[in-house]
């Protein structure tokens, strides 16, 4: 290990301890009032005044689980400058070239009725910056939550690559930015829709980006077709309706002829596309790689991260509801968590198969982005893990400036000709010019590599560092030859010498890759009754938003060679006959991959948030223990009460007004006076399969609302037991057999209905 790395892990391990002080000292109480268990969301590291300060004071510092990037120099030198150094500075408002001002509230005039005069240099700049402060949002991947954090390796891949971060014990600084594609940075969170998922290592031999999404297939097997998957995705340009969702004709028209796409969009209609959190949430580099390892051995690799919480997804309904209640679901989520200290964790874990000529295995064409290589036959090895435990101080100079770029490389991980790979190579590095204003944005704080940077690269706009020297060429005497080229032995990055078989110059696709459906067929027969249910249900509610008749049969035939049962009930919900399957498309029935399904095991609590309803007249004594025995057990306890204030000493955290029921992943009643309101919440988490508990004293109660108490999942009983019970059920994320038992809504077939060339609503 480097001394760099050494002193890399020595700086996190003091941000994780006073982290984990911060949290401690919430969760016993600290300068909190008596007994309040820690609850994330403070915008502020301390309370405000009540009224308006009028003493100077310095500007206060990051809360406790906030950081930024590493202080490092344009040229990626480490600084000792502390967090606030490159923060505002002093006590009073200035101007941009630091003169400090009198007023910033009023214009100066001539006279107090008069115009305002061209001289006030405060309100030009001021107003002229405010008119440049936004910068173009991402074409995709706009809306994004982001967060700091620790990677480190075990050394189980030393034997794959020479990546030096890959070594055994090697802690690496890391930024991961999470996202939806589609929608517009003003969006929701909860929309049914891929999730990016990209992570800027910030190794000693440079910066390594991996961009991944939480779907392992991609909608096209060939980068130029790009803009039409997300020209077709997109908003209508007529009316730029609908937002951030796939829920219309141009989609599912270029998707039902472009039959390529059908693997990924199966993906998308199964709960994997509406994440329950980011936390829970894998994540997939999509194409194969090549790892090199120190021997010059070779081997094609896919790499997966996996979450330590599980994989789960949110209900439709429960994703409808927050994009009303909480559109900024998944941000909150993820930002609460690492404040509360309950910090994600993911497993990085590799495919390793052998790097043959042909760059296939067991007849899976490993350069085609719409294939995965089933866990059953190439189990996954996990060869680190990622912590992510301190939260951006500025959103806008970290998460909206980040740039990744799946170019940016180490030695030891190269890339394949994965044709999709290939021209993403050359659109994210014009993307990051076009968004962030030139060629200089890995100066951005946020993109500086760790590692020195000495690229003879000038001037252009936003150029930040101070270049000495005459000589940025190669080769050159008056800079003394400085810089020199490296060689292998000195840490260089050197492509792998993979052949090139002898062909000839031709826009075409490999035979290889003509099987559009099999691997579908595959994905869905390896879901659970319940996935395969709502995977249904997706499609019957995107294709019943779309106005032409066409294109619904036309995916409805895409349907029929994935699956019979599929296509019925799609169809039937749609109200259109069952069409047959293309007979000229042949489809595999390849082995199921239980590996692919979401429902079955068991997977830690840690950050899980548990509604305790309470009013003026339960017991303070029994519901103070039953906070702190949640908190505990590392779930979020949240004390629900018909309004705001304190019960006793205890902060009300939701009343009814603002509680919803999506946010909880159970529910424990401890009130026993019914309330409507209360009622509508119970409902909800009953529909959603959550976890309920209810005290022997609020059980007539609960009966009344209408709420089977006697359903699976629904306990009742003394408090301590019906809390452990509780808390036993959580690790399953939800009680799978109420939905299966029809908790939840699901398609209901109705009658077909003859078809026509266009829409029966056409005018």
């Amino acid at each position: 290990m480097s001394d760099g790395e050494a002193d890399m892990g020595d700086t996190r391990d003091s941000d994780e301890k006073r982290t984990k002080n911060r949290t401690d000292e919430n969760r016993t109480g600290g300068t909190q009032a008596s007994g309040e268990v820690f609850l994330p969301g403070a915008p502020a590291p301390e309370p405000p005044a009540l009224e308006e300060p009028t003493t100077p004071r310095h500007p206060l510092p990051p809360k406790p689980d906030q950081t930024g990037p590493d202080r490092r120099t344009p040229t990626g030198a480490a600084t000792d400058l502390p967090p606030q150094a490159v923060a505002q500075q002093g006590q009073y408002l200035t101007t941009a070239q630091g003169a400090r001002l009198p007023d910033t509230d009023h214009s100066l005039k001539a006279g107090p009725r008069g115009p305002v005069l061209l001289q006030d240099h405060h309100l030009r700049e001021k107003i002229t910056h405010f008119d440049h402060e936004r910068i173009p949002e991402r074409v995709v991947h706009a809306r994004g939550a982001a967060a700091h954090g620790v990677f480190e390796a075990n050394g189980a891949a030393e034997g794959i690559t020479k990546a030096a971060f890959l070594r055994a014990g090697v802690r690496t600084r890391v930024f991961t930015r999470f996202s939806t594609v589609l929608g517009s940075r003003g969006s929701a969170d909860t929309v049914r829709d891929t999730r990016g998922f990209a992570t800027k290592f910030y190794t000693q031999e440079g910066v390594y980006d991996l961009v991944a999404n939480n779907i392992p297939v991609f909608f096209i097997q060939d980068a130029i077709k790009f803009p039409d998957v997300i020209h077709a995705g997109k908003p209508h340009p007529d009316r730029e309706i609908p937002q951030a969702q796939s829920a219309h004709d141009t989609f599912w028209d270029f998707v039902s002829l472009h039959t390529e796409a059908q693997h990924h969009t199966i993906w998308n209609m199964s709960d994997r596309g509406i994440p329950r959190s980011y936390r829970m949430m894998q994540g997939f580099g999509v194409h194969t790689f090549r790892f090199e390892n120190e021997a010059g051995e070779t081997s094609l690799v896919k790499i997966h991260w996996r979450p330590r919480l599980g994989t789960h997804g949110l209900t439709w309904e429960e994703a409808q509801l927050l994009g009303g209640k909480d559109p900024d679901f998944h941000r909150r989520d993820l930002a609460d968590a690492i404040e509360a200290g309950a910090h994600p964790q993911w497993d990085l874990a590799l495919q390793v198969m052998p790097d043959t000529p042909d760059e296939t295995f067991e007849g899976i064409d490993l350069l085609d982005p719409t294939k995965i290589v089933p866990e059953e036959l190439c189990p996954l090895q996990v060869i680190g893990t990622m912590t992510l435990d301190a939260n951006p101080s500025n959103y806008f100079a970290e998460t909206e400036q980040v740039a990744f770029h799946p170019g940016h490389l180490v030695p030891g991980i190269d890339v394949t000709n994965d044709p999709l790979l290939q021209g993403r190579l050359f659109s994210y590095l014009d993307t990051q010019i076009s968004r962030l204003g030139g060629p200089n944005f890995a100066q951005l704080p946020i993109n500086r590599p760790h590692a020195d940077v000495n690229d003879m690269l000038r001037d252009g706009m936003h150029q930040t560092a101070v270049h000495s020297g005459v000589a940025p060429y190669h080769p050159n005497s008056l800079d003394g030859g400085c810089p020199f080229e490296a060689g292998a032995a000195e840490g260089a990055f050197i492509e792998v010498p993979a052949p090139v078989a002898e062909s000839v110059k031709e826009r075409a696709k490999p035979a290889s890759f003509d099987d559009h459906f099999s691997q579908v067929r595959l994905f869905y027969r390896s879901l659970t009754p319940i996935e395969q249910q709502h995977v249904a249900d997706a499609y019957a509610f995107e294709l019943g938003k779309c106005f032409e008749e066409n294109i619904k049969l036309r995916q409805l035939r895409a349907l029929a060679s994935i699956d019979a049962d599929l296509c019925a009930t799609v169809a039937a919900a749609l109200g259109v006959p069952v069409p047959d399957a293309d007979a000229d498309v042949e489809v595999l029935d390849l082995d199921p991959s239980p590996a692919l399904r979401m429902v079955g095991e068991e997977w830690p609590i840690a950050g899980r948030m548990v509604g305790i309803v309470a009013d003026a007249a339960t017991d303070v004594a029994a519901l103070e223990g039953v906070r702190e025995a949640i908190a505990d057990a590392g779930a979020l306890p949240i004390v629900i009460a018909p309004t705001g204030g304190r019960l006793g000493e205890i902060p009300v955290q939701r009343s009814f007004h603002t509680a919803t029921s999506v946010e909880l992943d159970g529910v424990l009643v401890l009130a026993a006076s019914a309330d409507p309101r209360s009622a509508q919440l119970l409902a909800e988490a009953f529909r959603h399969g959550k976890a309920i508990g209810v005290v022997d004293e609020a059980v007539a109660g609960v009966e009344a609302s209408g709420l089977d108490t006697q359903a699976p999942g629904v306990l009742t009983g003394a408090l301590q037991v019906v809390a452990a019970g509780l808390l036993g059920l959580l690790p399953r994320h939800r009680v799978w057999e109420r939905l299966e038992l029809g908790g939840e809504p699901a398609v209901t077939p109705a009658p077909a209905r003859p078809t026509s060339p266009s829409s029966p609503d056409r005018p």
